[in-house]
């Protein structure tokens, strides 16, 4: 396939033809898995193929993952890690200590969590600030002058919606990066950098695997020269923080069907959204999908395609009436994480008790089964 050519196409035939891999050796039309962890150098000593010494540094399944998440970013590269949390960290170890970084408030609670203890341990100044208010943003940016920015949208549990090219402008107008974790929206709906961020990252383990049988983490970047880029690859490849062969080549799987996948939960997520926000015995319905939203307008001019698989819903009654109904569910899995072809369904104040989750709060996955049969699982558990 000529370049000319596939930098025309669009997401849906990138990730369906992973990027035009192939299986040279044997002409099959799925990539190979390359367990190898080292490689021969020819008689002059010269690395035998595409400079591969080691796969610490040099894993061709890991390369295959990140070529196509690049593409499918607009991205100039990528790099996958063993987690999203390792993706988070090797973002936040290229702080050096007495710097300042500003955070999101109420965002993802493992990534709110690991940040604020890193930065206790590493002498650098954290500032929280609800980056859906773009004017306290911008105010934090010009009080605190922070070195990087993470913003998170939509954010979860929350499901708030964040200005990208506003807190972009901020922050860079006092010279620092702004990191946006786009794990709930995917590239299929925003791509972060095209707004202005200066690294998109994901939680793979979510949406980008979509099978819940893979954990992994991706970060993509603007400028694959810039000085952050190259210490976060120069932290990774030296630390070791690698995505295995197997979990990469599950990985590149995955994004074959992740705008198939991301297109049909958005859709089944929108119907329940409608279902719930008119169900007497749910007070209040997160959803940027729905009209009501207080980000309604900025989901749709950021978000093309649909709004998301994640939803939360607040059961009238607290935590024992939210509980009594996730107890009753039958399709949805009582399971931790999101972005999985099956519908999941948590009850966060049980997991983060002190974040100030309202008691009656459910989140909710939306995976890719029928939605009558979800309505329906919905109506029976919430006495419809």
């Amino acid at each position: 396939m000529s370049s000319k050519f596939s930098d025309t196409l669009l997401p849906a035939t990138i990730a369906a033809q992973a990027g035009g891999l192939l299986d040279d050796g044997t002409g099959g039309v799925v990539p190979p898995i390359h367990p190898a962890t080292t490689f021969v150098r020819d008689e002059n000593y010269v690395p035998a193929v595409d400079g591969n010494v080691y796969s610490r540094s040099h894993a061709p399944n890991g390369r295959m993952a990140e070529g196509v998440l690049a593409k499918l970013e607009g991205a100039a590269d990528a790099m996958v890690f063993p987690s999203g949390m390792a993706a988070v960290a090797a973002v936040f170890r290229t702080l050096p200590a007495g710097a300042t970084a500003l955070i999101q408030s109420q965002i993802y609670w493992g990534t709110t969590a690991w940040i604020r203890d890193f930065c206790t341990r590493r002498d650098i100044t954290l500032i929280e600030v609800e980056a859906a208010d773009t004017q306290a943003f911008a105010q934090a940016c010009t009080t605190h002058k922070p070195a990087l920015a993470l913003i998170e949208t939509p954010s979860n549990p929350w499901l708030r919606i964040v200005d990208i090219t506003a807190c972009a402008d901020a922050v860079h107008g006092v010279g620092g990066l702004l990191v946006a974790d786009m794990t709930t929206s995917t590239p299929v709906l925003t791509r972060g950098l095209a707004f202005g961020a200066d690294i998109a990252m994901h939680s793979a383990t979510k949406a980008l695997n979509g099978h819940s049988d893979v954990l992994a983490g991706a970060l993509a970047v603007a400028d694959a020269d810039s000085a952050i880029w190259k210490a976060i690859r120069l932290d990774r490849d030296t630390a070791g923080a690698v995505l295995g062969p197997f979990e990469a080549w599950l990985l590149l799987r995955g994004m074959r069907t992740l705008p198939l996948r991301v297109e049909r939960m958005s859709q089944n997520a929108q119907k329940l959204a409608e279902y719930l926000s008119d169900h007497p015995a749910v007070e209040t319905v997160l959803y940027p999908g729905l009209p009501t939203h207080t980000g309604h307008a900025l989901a749709c001019a950021q978000m093309k395609g649909g709004f998301g698989p994640l939803l939360s819903f607040v059961v009238k009654g607290g935590a024992p009436a939210a509980l009594m109904a996730a107890g009753r569910l039958q399709l949805f899995h009582r399971a931790t994480s999101l972005g999985g072809v099956e519908s999941l369904v948590e009850h966060r104040h049980t997991i983060e008790p002190h974040t100030g989750i309202p008691e009656g709060l459910l989140r909710v996955s939306v995976g890719i089964e029928d939605a009558g049969d979800l309505i329906d699982d919905l109506a029976q558990a919430l006495g419809q």
